[in-house]
C-alpha cells in the first residue's frame, strides 16, 4: 500500500485543534515552570532548613521518576484520596513541577554566579534580605540564565506529547484518532511531526528575541 496525502486535508481541522492543544498546555506547563523554578530555586537556597529538606525529597522524586509515570500518578493517582483534576490541569501540573525541578537547578546556578558585592551593596542601601532577593539577585541571575532555560522550554513542547495518554486531546492524541479512521499512519504521524517543527521554530525564534532583548538591556 502506498502512501496517500489526499487524507490529510479532510483531518485539517481536528489537527489544528491538537495543535491548539499542544500551545496551551505548553505555555501553561512552561509558565508554572519557570515560576516554580524561581521559587524552588529560592527555598533551595535560602529556605529554613524545614523546607529544604522536604525541597531535596521533592527534586530527587520528580528527577529519579519517569515523566510518564509522573503524569499517571497525577491524573489517576490523586483521585484516589479525593482530588479529581481534569486531564489538561493534570498534564500542565505534571509538565510545570517535572521541569521546575531541572530549572530550579539552572537558576540556583545563576544565582550563585551573581557577584557577592551585589548583595552586599543592596543591604547597605537599607533593602531587606527578602527585598534583595527578589529585586536584585534574582533578575540578574534569571537573564543570565535564559539560554538553558530556553532549551528545557523547547523539550517541554515535545514532551507534551506524553499527555495524550491522560486523555489529552493534544497533536499527537489528535493524530492517533484520524489514524484509527483512515489506517494512515505514515501520513498522518508525519503531519504531526510537521506540525511540532513548526511550533518548535516559532518558539526558537521567541526564545532568540528575548536574549537579544536581555543582551541589549545589559
Amino acid at each position: 500500500m502506498g502512501l496517500d496525502f489526499t487524507v490529510l486535508p479532510a483531518f485539517f481541522a481536528l489537527l489544528l485543534v491538537g495543535a491548539g492543544w499542544t500551545i496551551a498546555i505548553t505555555v501553561a506547563a512552561a509558565i508554572l515552570s519557570f515560576f516554580g523554578g524561581i521559587f524552588l530555586a529560592v527555598i533551595a537556597l535560602y529556605g529554613p532548613a524545614v523546607l529544604r529538606y522536604p525541597f531535596r525529597l521533592f527534586a530527587w522524586l520528580f528527577m529519579g521518576t519517569p515523566l510518564l509515570l509522573q503524569l499517571f500518578l497525577i491524573y489517576f493517582g490523586l483521585i484516589q484520596i479525593g482530588i479529581d483534576l481534569p486531564a489538561f490541569v493534570a498534564g500542565v501540573i505534571g509538565l510545570g513541577l517535572h521541569f521546575a525541578v531541572y530549572n530550579s537547578d539552572i537558576i540556583q546556578a545563576g544565582i550563585l554566579a551573581v557577584d557577592r558585592g551585589q548583595y552586599e551593596g543592596a543591604r547597605t542601601l537599607g533593602l531587606s534580605r527578602v527585598q534583595t532577593i527578589a529585586r536584585i539577585v534574582v533578575p540578574q541571575a534569571v537573564r543570565s540564565v535564559i539560554p538553558p532555560i530556553g532549551n528545557n522550554m523547547i523539550a517541554l513542547l515535545k514532551d507534551s506529547a506524553l499527555v495524550s495518554v491522560i486523555g489529552v486531546t493534544e497533536l499527537t492524541l489528535t493524530a492517533q484518532l484520524a489514524i484509527s479512521r483512515t489506517f494512515r499512519p505514515f501520513e498522518f504521524y508525519l503531519a504531526a511531526a510537521a506540525c511540532y517543527y513548526l511550533i518548535n521554530l516559532v518558539l526558537e525564534a521567541g526564545l532568540r528575541h528575548i536574549e537579544r532583548r536581555i543582551q541589549m538591556a545589559r
